[in-house]
């Protein structure tokens, strides 16, 4: 494993001069605040146009600007913030709230709440997100006919973003998506939503590189964090999951030609109550995605179902499983210091393809138990080795 960590480690140092310089002063800031320009925090008024105004002033100054949202409560409709911008440092600074339309219909097809697409140099402090998507999950869980629901906060295409203390509450579907990203910094995220809301992702990755999300507590009905295909050089660290699905990579292989996942580490989480801890999983049909340079190191499981799993015949709710074998390749992922409660008496589980198997597993240092006693692990179709204190017994 010494040179997949060293490449892990090196492939940062870009990312982390970038963080670096980005704090430097940049001279005068020009401040656009929205409620000058016409906002309401009334939570009832639509503040959407002078939220767009004082984006395209900020996006076309010559010099640093700052996008400024009072207290008060704001609401928004579908809003994107459009680059590419004549300005490369934008910072907005959120003392407020941005709620979105109580009606889940207005919002329910619209893909994204609020997107930043095409910028860059775009900085995030402070700030609550309110989706109020309870009334669509309340629709969905009836059974009814429901929209899909809305991402609340997506940057697609975009470079060096830093969002630092941002809160999102109740999104209807994902809570923050990053895709087709470089340089991207999340840092004391909180993201909650009822154990039982579907599909609210807290944070999801995907076609991005060098994305580092760090002191964040997440609870939500779905992954913790998500990452999908296209996915290299994330960084997470020090993250509280739970409620929640857990971390994980996937699922991949839906779709024939897809791009893979590597050098993904997660560092320093605790999992309580989830449904899993560290997971990958992958879809039972051809695909040309991989799973490569995998560390999960330095987790804490409280009372957590499926602490550490491989699942390569990931299929949601048993409806319409393709019933084959993943085309997904899986190899050199390492499991260091995990440790604490399974809530199911399997507590590690590689169920991987057996076209493909798992090869260069890792278990260093693995001390699970089940109910105060020891847990069990199951093997298929993978392959690889255990060294230090491995509880449960490895199936290597």
């Amino acid at each position: 494993m010494v040179q997949p960590m060293t490449y892990r480690v090196l492939s940062l140092l870009p990312f982390l001069f970038f963080l670096h310089i980005q704090l430097l002063p940049t001279g005068a800031t020009t401040t656009y605040n929205v409620v000058t320009l016409g906002a309401k925090g009334d939570g009832k008024s639509d503040s959407t146009m002078p939220f767009l105004s004082a984006w395209d002033s900020a996006c076309g100054s010559d010099h640093p600007a700052t996008v400024y949202v009072p207290p008060g409560t704001y609401l928004l409709g579908k809003t994107m913030f459009s680059g590419p911008c004549k300005n490369g440092d934008i910072t907005f600074r959120i003392d407020g709230t941005l709620v979105a339309p109580s009606d889940y219909r207005v919002l329910g097809n619209a893909a994204n709440w609020l997107i930043f697409d095409r910028v860059s140099g775009v900085s995030i402090y402070g700030g609550t997100l309110d989706g109020q998507g309870t009334g669509l999950w309340a629709c969905k869980r009836s059974g009814q006919n429901c929209p899909t629901g809305a991402t609340t906060l997506e940057f697609s295409n975009s470079n060096n973003i830093f969002v630092s203390g941002l809160t999102s509450l109740n999104s209807q579907m994902f809570h923050i998506v990053i895709n087709n990203c470089n340089n991207v910094k999340v840092q004391g995220a909180k993201v909650s939503a009822s154990g039982n809301s579907p599909n609210t992702d807290g944070i999801h990755v995907s076609s991005s590189s060098g994305v580092m999300i760090l002191n964040s507590r997440i609870g939500t009905g779905d992954d913790c964090i998500s990452i999908g295909p296209g996915t290299t050089n994330l960084w997470i660290q020090n993250i509280a999951c739970g409620p929640g699905h857990g971390i994980s990579i996937g699922s991949l292989g839906k779709d024939l030609n897809e791009a893979g996942v590597q050098n993904v580490t997660v560092n320093t989480v605790t999992f309580t109550g989830t449904q899993n801890g560290v997971r990958i999983k992958t879809w039972a049909k051809p695909s040309s995605a991989f799973v490569r340079g995998v560390l999960f190191q330095h987790a804490t499981m409280v009372n957590v179902q499926n602490p550490i799993i491989i699942s390569q015949n990931y299929c949601p709710d048993n409806k319409n499983c393709p019933d084959q074998v993943s085309g997904v390749r899986i190899s050199d992922v390492t499991y260091q210091d995990i440790h604490g409660s399974s809530a199911t008496e399997v507590a590690v589980e590689f169920d991987c393809s057996k076209e493909y198997p798992c090869s260069g597993i890792t278990l260093e240092d693995v001390n699970l138990t089940y109910e105060n006693k020891a847990a069990e692990a199951s093997c298929v179709n993978a392959g690889g080795s255990a060294s230090g204190l491995v509880k449960p017994s490895s199936c290597f």
